[in-house]
């Protein structure tokens, strides 16, 4: 993360902005996103390379980092001569919302515990030092 939580706070951000602050997830990321989510049916990569102007290479990448932050999902889809491709979906906003809300509910844990853990090292500094100044 490169700003601070504070700088972060003071930003005004929009709904998206959370791919980015919790995920790391970067704009193409969100390009991919908002275009799935513009969409009624599923995509390939084929087409959403060409819906936001990027390689076929560079939308694939979007789309694997998208997959392990569980923002969409993939399905196969089978020909009948045999084989088969993938297509790409949002996964449902009331899932992402429950996760996101996971990950800072733990983040936020994981903070309580560290601020703790600070707390107990200089209040026992301190509490060293001023018996020393005595």
């Amino acid at each position: 993360m490169s700003d601070s939580i504070s700088e972060y706070l003071k930003q005004d951000m929009e709904c998206e902005g959370l791919l980015e602050c919790i995920h790391g997830l970067k704009e193409l990321d969100r390009d991919v996103f908002m275009t799935l989510t513009a969409r009624t049916d599923p995509m390939t990569i084929d087409e959403i390379a060409d819906a936001v102007d990027r390689e076929r290479s560079t939308a694939y990448r979007a789309v694997q980092r998208l997959l392990q932050s569980g923002f969409i999902q993939k399905e196969q889809v089978n020909y009948d001569q045999g084989g088969y491709y993938h297509v790409y979906h949002p996964t449902d906003p009331d899932q992402i919302a429950d996760q996101m809300q996971r990950t800072l509910n733990d983040w936020y844990a994981k903070m309580g515990q560290l601020i703790g853990e600070f707390r107990e090292k200089y209040d026992a500094e301190t509490a060293m030092d001023s018996t020393a100044d005595t």
